[in-house]
């Protein structure tokens, strides 16, 4: 086959930043061609295939010593690249064996024999841009050219694939990474050439946030590359956990060419930090050295959070150093899925079927420590003993021949069938329309095709694995699939990790009883800056502090939290209240006077004790009636004050027990009755004393005449009448009402009357105060009269402690909360009643029982007189 002509402008654009990146390394340029010390390293390490149309690979098989001189005093040195990876060789071989697949399907690219040429890019960009500008210019760094590649398969490292992508956009080179997973590389204005196998950092960062949401881990640690792999992935997982409670506490990072400083402050931090959770998104490599300083500095007892790119290293799985600290980290795993027949062309690799596979070659020697091309020029350099020819990798165990879990290997060999897609559809419609590729747009042959109709096809592939699985490219990305993996002790000690749950899209499916805890303890690790805020308290955010550190305060009476780190407190309805706990609400106790409690015991036997009095005074009347002080004091108005004042001392029994809407309107009916019924029997006695006093002198002998005793009678139903028309209009309009009081105490319901009108309250207590009033002053000016027994004087007391009384119980009654309110008229209702009884009654009384001399008809004349 000849050999492809590349487009006359792409030799010296690719010569040109061939230039660019040979200044920038510090080698010179100083031909078109130059054979290239530095660049030995390309053409030695790889592998490569000629054909019809070639593709391009890198892989990162070798690592540059950890410390590199760059204090720019000298020339830092690239040349020597160390530090041999099996698992890359795993990844170039799986698409050395899909270029064989593809080579022999007859249905895919028929007639087209597909080449590759895959060259390590010794984890440096430098070397990567060396790599890809000899692959698509056809050089490769000796002078020598070969067929330029239309498309490149990697870089597997995502801040190289940032500089390949711009390196190669210009040229529109479309670049399909099947590692590289920084999000940023999402960006197709900035990125229009880059594709992935692999999903995006930010749905692993999505499933980092999702699996401590759902483990409960609110204070997270962060190590990550100092580079945009790991700064964007921690900054899409701080995006994912806003709203959400979760914090970082701190972020450190690691940068390769520092990484001793950088792992020894990443180390401190964490020590010095209260996270048992640390999340890392770097390297292996890295990985590695950061978790043997932990092991040196005897920090066990940490949960790690790994990211794709270290979640199932081989390296540190048999690392015995980290078996104790390692243990039990959880981490998100790119998809494994098998590829049929790999194991069989692992299995068939031999030296002498691939002479042209340096990375073999090198396989081989530290293997089976022998060098299998020792009569070449490549093999004279080695020290090795030759090999015999028989050594074979079957039942050899190692990172190039484990099959078990084909996860980074996979996104390769689905990254070669894409481009060979995209390339069998370029070239498929020559055959049907035509074989001048100027009719067809889009279309081409083998030794026509360009990167850009490589690149726009590249969007359109669409096709299904050979698992059964459709492939297509969103916007150059693939949709989020992981396994997540969770690291466990196996047999004798060793590691290894267990699949666990899987994510898809955006679900989580994890199996919690599958996973070992580090220390094989079966409780999740907590990892908080502050432990959730239990029942019955509420979160209060700490000033100058990450929201995750806070302090628990309990709930206000009346409120309650029932879940464990509740932000806020909840009211709780109006008929309950919470308990001592706070964590619940409870109906609230209905109180009021009862008759059960010492208060309304109380208040119940002074009222009944009032009544039994009263009752025992009139039957002393009623006994004596015919006995001159009993005539003498009128004996029918005395017997109808009696009666009202016992009505009096009842009445104060229905404000105790439960309200009810009967009770609620009988109670001041009844009171505000007996009470006028009993003033104006004193009042119309007061007005006696006076008539008598009157009709007593010269000319007024007639005066009584107007007043007897109908008119007496007559006055006092009138007097009461009035409030019996006050009463029954206040309770035909707004009758008081049973109304329960939710806000004067807390944990108590107050079931009351209320007045319901207050217009109406206050019309029967101004008319009481009204009559008790007109009745003080018409006794006050008759207090000196010479009247039968001092009845004026009696009635002036009387009336004194009865104004007294309720002038003092107005203020009391406002500001008596529930039930004492009703206690307070309770009590003014008997200590007026006892007032008048006492005051009017008992000097009476005492007359009659214990001074029977005085009650003559003769001791009350002189007396008058």
């Amino acid at each position: 086959m000849s050999a492809a002509v590349a487009p006359p402008c792409l030799p010296a654009l690719a010569l040109l930043l061939w230039a660019v990146c040979e200044a920038v390394v510090g080698m010179p340029a100083e031909e078109q061609c130059v054979y290239l010390d530095s660049a030995q390293h390309l053409d030695t390490v790889g592998l490569s295939q000629d054909g019809d149309v070639v593709i391009g690979a890198l892989i990162n098989v070798y690592i540059l010593p950890e410390t590199l001189d760059l204090s720019f005093t000298k020339q830092p040195n690239l040349q020597s690249c160390s530090d041999f990876q099996e698992s890359p060789v795993q990844w170039a071989q799986a698409m050395v064996f899909a270029v064989e697949e593809i080579n022999r399907n007859p249905s895919l690219l028929p007639g087209v024999r597909l080449g590759y040429r895959i060259m390590d890019s010794c984890t440096r960009l430098p070397f990567s841009l060396r790599a890809a500008l000899s692959m698509i210019s056809g050089g490769n760094g000796t002078c020598e050219t070969t067929r330029p590649v239309k498309l490149i398969i990697g870089d597997p490292s995502s801040t190289q694939s940032l500089i390949l992508s711009k390196t190669l956009s210009p040229f529109n080179v479309p670049m399909i990474s099947y590692l590289a997973t920084c999000s940023c590389l999402s960006n197709k204005r900035e990125y229009p050439n880059f594709f992935r196998t692999i999903p995006s950092d930010a749905y692993q960062a999505r499933t980092m946030a999702q699996m401590a949401k759902r483990f409960g881990w609110t204070w997270v640690g962060a190590v990550v590359a100092d580079n945009d792999y790991g700064l964007l992935a921690v900054q899409a997982f701080q995006e994912e956990t806003k709203g959400t409670g979760i914090c970082l506490a701190f972020v450190r990072t690691l940068f390769r060419e520092r990484l001793a400083k950088d792992v020894a402050r990443a180390v401190s931090a964490v020590m010095a930090s209260s996270a048992r959770v640390i999340l890392v998104f770097a390297w292996y490599v890295d990985v590695e050295v950061f978790l043997t300083e932990l092991v040196l500095r005897n920090v066990t007892d940490r949960l790690f959070l790994a990211s794709e790119i270290w979640s199932t290293s081989g390296r540190l799985l048999s690392n015995p150093q980290l078996y104790t600290i390692a243990q039990g980290t959880l981490g998100v795993a790119i998809r494994s899925a098998p590829i049929p027949g790999f194991d069989k062309h692992l299995q068939q690799l031999h030296p002498s079927r691939y002479p042209r596979d340096t990375l073999l070659r090198v396989l081989w020697e530290r293997t089976f420590g022998c060098n299998p091309f020792w009569n070449s020029s490549a093999g004279s350099q080695s020290s090795l003993p030759p090999c015999r020819g028989t050594e074979s990798l079957k039942g050899v165990q190692n990172g190039v021949t484990d099959v078990s879990n084909l996860r980074v290997t996979y996104t390769a060999y689905l990254a070669v069938y894409a481009a060979a897609h995209a390339l069998h559809s370029l070239l498929a419609c020559t055959a049907t329309n035509s074989s001048d590729p100027s009719v067809t747009p889009g279309c081409s042959s083998p030794n026509n095709i360009t990167p850009e109709q490589v690149l726009e096809h590249l969007k359109l592939v669409n096709f299904t694995t050979q698992l059964g699985e459709k492939f297509y490219f969103q916007d150059g990305e693939t949709p989020a699939v992981y396994d997540l993996v969770n690291w466990q002790r196996g047999p004798g000690g060793t590691l290894q990790y267990v699949l666990i749950g899987r994510v898809e899209g955006s679900q989580l499916i994890i199996n919690d009883s599958a996973i070992s805890w580090p220390g094989s303890s079966d409780k999740v690790p907590v990892s908080v800056c502050t432990a959730l805020c239990p029942p019955g308290t509420r979160k209060a955010i700490k000033k100058g502090l990450p929201v995750c550190c806070f302090d628990c305060l309990p709930c206000a009476e009346g409120e309650f939290s029932n879940i464990t780190g509740s932000s806020e407190c909840h009211h709780c309805p109006p008929e309950f209240w919470s308990n001592s706990l706070r964590n619940a609400c409870i109906p609230r106790e209905v109180e009021y006077l009862s008759f059960n409690e010492t208060m309304g015991i109380t208040l119940t036997t002074v009222a009944v004790t009032g009544a039994i009095t009263t009752a025992a005074v009139a039957v002393v009347f009623v006994y004596h009636r015919q006995t001159p002080i009993v005539k003498a004091n009128n004996s029918e108005l005395s017997f109808m004050l009696l009666l009202s004042l016992k009505l009096c001392f009842l009445c104060s029994l229905i404000f105790v027990g439960q309200p009810s809407t009967w009770s609620c309107r009988v109670q001041q009916a009844a009171f505000g009755i007996s009470f006028v019924l009993c003033i104006s029997c004193i009042l119309v006695k007061t007005i006696v004393v006076l008539v008598a006093f009157r009709s007593s002198r010269p000319g007024s002998a007639g005066l009584m005449k107007w007043f007897g005793p109908g008119q007496q009678r007559g006055s006092v139903l009138f007097f009461t009448s009035i409030q019996v028309i006050i009463c029954a209009v206040w309770l035909s309009l707004s009758p008081p009402l049973p109304q329960r009081n939710f806000g004067i105490q807390g944990s108590k319901v107050i079931l009351e009357c209320m007045v319901g009108s207050v217009v109406g309250f206050s019309l029967v207590l101004g008319y009481i105060g009204l009559l008790a009033a007109v009745c003080f002053l018409l006794a006050f000016f008759a207090r000196k009269l010479p009247d039968n027994f001092n009845e004026a004087k009696f009635i002036t007391f009387s009336m004194l402690i009865f104004c007294a009384v309720w002038i003092a119980f107005v203020p009391a009654y406002v500001s008596s909360p529930g039930k004492y309110s009703v206690a307070v008229e309770v009590f003014a209702i008997l200590a007026s009643s006892f007032g008048l009884l006492v005051c009017i009654f008992v000097p009476k009384c005492y007359i009659i029982l214990l001074r029977p001399e005085n009650n003559t008809k003769k001791f009350l004349m002189g007396k008058t007189q």
